[in-house]
């Protein structure tokens, strides 16, 4: 009843899926999920750039909380996105599988960004439900993991599982409780609303932390950079349907605060992956393509009115669904 009362004025469509499929990460256990898990395959993906200072508490976690015999958590894989730091020697260390982005993907054109290193952790994984996180993650917590599970091992009918939670951000010594998600609200949710209503109801549409079957993952492009959660989340609508699609609170997420050029670069990729949807569905009849170039101004005392430009290439590209590619070591392939 809490969640229709929030979603009242919106398709009702929208708020009946809102109340049927919003779960929050206590309502599973470890132990009932790992009952549930029969003959499952499970794989938890954490593409990771630079992350020395986090993975490792990540990967411990899991490690110790859902993996071992009988254990819920059947590989933990960080897919290492090019760091020129330890990260890759710290996930393993903890227990990981560590493969490199470049390696998975080689003789495919180059890509950049998260959503190559998704679609090689994809590639790489071998499990038929497999759990994306962010490996920026602080106070980490396995309910993560558990909570991004339950529908899926409880519900057939459910192919992908989309978390949210409160975001907290400080700025100048100033804690805001729910002020991170700064280009959900600015960039993405608009697009989302204004394009595809049916997805209205996701409370964190561009959380990194998801899960999802194999088989549907498999069916789908990944965008490269900041693009892939917006283009996913559109991709997988019109395969599955909102039915198949669910959300998971899984209580505060604490990471790392990126600046508002960061934000910018961000939101600038998001929008050129909405762009491609709404042409390929039909929304947009021009074939001209979009500009890829962002110019930013950041302070500078010597520069003109005290600024200084920036310009950098915001473009985005994407892998075709890995259902489509023959890859040599890819679960099932030759």
């Amino acid at each position: 009843m809490e969640q229709r009362r929030e979603m009242q004025g919106t398709d009702p469509v929208v708020a009946d899926w809102a109340a049927r499929r919003t779960r929050h990460a206590a309502a599973w256990t470890p132990t009932e999920l790992t009952a549930a898990k029969a003959d499952h395959v499970i794989s938890v993906v954490l593409p990771a750039r630079d992350e020395e200072a986090t993975i490792g508490a990540i990967v411990g976690a899991i490690g110790r909380d859902l993996t071992g015999p009988g254990g819920l958590v059947d590989e933990i894989l960080v897919v290492d996105s090019r760091s020129t730091d330890a990260t890759a020697r710290i996930a393993a260390a903890a227990g990981a599988r560590v493969v490199r982005q470049d390696e998975v993907t080689r003789g495919l054109t180059p890509m950049d960004g998260k959503g190559d290193a998704m679609w090689a952790g994809l590639a790489a994984s071998r499990g038929d439900l497999v759990v994306f996180l962010d490996a920026d993650l602080r106070a980490f917590s396995s309910r993560f993991v558990t909570g991004l599970l339950g529908p899926l091992l409880t519900d057939p009918s459910v192919a992908f599982v989309k978390g949210f939670y409160h975001r907290p951000l400080t700025i100048e010594g100033h804690a805001d409780p729910d002020g991170g998600g700064r280009v959900t609200e600015l960039v993405a949710r608009p697009l989302l609303n204004l394009f595809w209503p049916r997805l209205a109801g996701f409370i964190q549409p561009l959380s990194g932390e998801c899960a999802g079957r194999r088989e549907v993952l498999s069916r789908v492009p990944f965008v490269s950079g900041y693009g892939v959660e917006t283009a996913m989340m559109i991709d997988l609508l019109e395969l599955v349907g909102l039915e198949a699609l669910a959300q998971v609170d899984l209580g505060e997420r604490r990471h790392r605060n990126q600046s508002n050029q960061a934000l910018g670069r961000m939101s600038a990729q998001i929008v050129l992956a909405a762009w491609s949807r709404l042409r390929r569905q039909g929304w947009v009849s021009t074939d001209a393509e979009p500009g890829r170039l962002l110019t930013q101004f950041v302070r500078d005392a010597d520069g003109p009115a005290g600024r200084e430009a920036q310009t950098v290439d915001v473009g985005v590209t994407e892998r075709p669904p890995l259902a489509s590619l023959l890859l040599p070591g890819a679960p099932g392939r030759g």
